[in-house]
């Protein structure tokens, strides 16, 4: 069980049962979390957060005193960030960019693209030229790069070192770095190497990561004669929802980060986290509608369900949990009880799927008791199937702002 702090709580209980579910975002912990993340990291480690993992814009300012920037990875996603964190550095990355949405980039001031292809390459060369004649854009070419052996055996998600649509094919790295420094494109400047290779690792295999595109990427740079002003290594920084009481060691990370950049004082180094930075300063808070028996088992039915928080049916995992007792009944049938010690918690859909954690500690759980799902800040409402079946969003609630 993980408990939300003191102010999701108060929120939680004190909200009437027609404005559950809500998400509820504790601003005053996320800042003391990122502020923390920051404090860990030398000053050579630039931090752009990954807006993709939550883009609330009220997420997005609460994080702009302790980043670089952000990392955007769509045409949406841009327009977005910008105008809810304006004159904040932008990074466009992610596979499949549009015409469009490179000359929107272009036209908001964006100077910075991780290319995906040599496709892309050409594509950003001809729009900035017709779009911002005489500008100069930073290109870095994302790589999908081979990685220590079993570095990537404990990724929940691996984007490199495999056969994926992410990146370009080491095969194909001379030819790109050629096309970008032998005056094709006098407007595009290869600045660096970008390779995000795996989610979920913790901070020994994320350095060991590390340290294989720094080295990668400044073999190719030596090899043409060129010099790379940074090398960022992505993001991925584990989450564990089965212990969430854990966290990605910042302190290691931060330290292993530091050593790699003394040793090359060129470069600078970046990470974009997204997850790391805002999971744990969401909840989604709901209340128990029934508790049911079948089979020898005891299930509780909450308001909502995974179409608003799909992470545990997306990852597999049962979601982190705190139930939040309520003594006061205001219906004149019986209230349903648990009769064990175990109840596994659904939702309101018409799927087996629809199924938010399973058997979880919660002996006499009740209707109209609350729960408040914890590790909800990221992955969870941006990403789930929003008008399934038709019931009421939910409401946001944004504390310590």
């Amino acid at each position: 069980m993980t408990r939300p702090t003191p102010a999701v709580r108060e929120r939680a209980l004190s909200l009437p049962s027609t404005a559950l579910p809500a998400y509820l975002y504790d601003l005053a912990a996320l800042r003391e979390h990122a502020g923390a993340v920051r404090a860990a990291l030398p000053e050579r480690v630039e931090l752009y957060y990954a807006a993709k993992a939550n883009p609330d814009p009220e997420i997005l300012a609460a994080l702009a005193p302790f980043v670089d920037g952000y990392d955007v990875s769509s045409g949406g996603e841009l327009s977005h960030v910008h105008r809810a964190v304006p004159g904040r550095p932008l990074a466009f990355g992610g596979p499949g960019k549009t015409p469009g949405e490179i000359t929107t980039a272009l036209e908001l001031g964006v100077r910075r693209f991780h290319v995906e292809s040599a496709y892309e390459v050409r594509m950003l060369a001809v729009l900035a030229e017709r779009t911002v004649p005489g500008a100069r854009l930073a290109v870095l070419p994302r790589f999908n790069l081979p990685v220590p052996d079993g570095s990537l055996e404990k990724s929940a998600l691996a984007m490199g070192g495999r056969p994926t649509p992410f990146g370009i094919d080491p095969a194909e790295a001379d030819a790109v770095v050629r096309l970008l420094t032998d005056g094709t494109y006098p407007r595009l400047e290869l600045r660096g190497i970008h390779a995000h290779l795996a989610s979920g690792l913790e901070a020994d295999e994320q350095l060991a990561v590390a340290r294989s595109v720094v080295v990668w990427a400044t073999a190719l740079a030596d090899r043409h004669g060129v010099r790379l002003a940074e090398v960022n290594v992505g993001g991925g920084m584990a989450v564990d929802y089965t212990r969430p009481e854990t966290r990605f060691d910042w302190a290691a990370y931060g330290k292993g980060l530091g050593e790699l950049a003394d040793e090359r004082p060129e470069l600078t180094l970046r990470i974009e986290p997204g997850r790391a930075l805002t999971a744990y300063c969401g909840w989604y808070a709901t209340e128990v509608l029934d508790v049911k028996h079948s089979h020898g088992e005891e299930f509780a039915v909450v308001r909502g369900g995974t179409h608003h928080l799909r992470t545990p049916a997306t990852k597999g995992h049962d979601q982190p949990c705190s139930v939040l007792p309520v003594d006061d009944w205001p219906h004149p049938w019986p209230r349903p009880a648990a009769r064990g010690d175990v109840v596994t918690l659904a939702g309101q859909l018409c799927t087996p799927k629809d199924v938010l954690a399973r058997h979880v500690p919660a002996a006499g759980l009740r209707a109209g008791d609350r729960v408040a799902f914890s590790l909800a800040g990221a992955y969870a409402w941006n990403i789930s199937h929003h008008d399934f079946l038709m019931h009421p969003r939910p409401g946001f609630h944004y504390l310590g702002g």
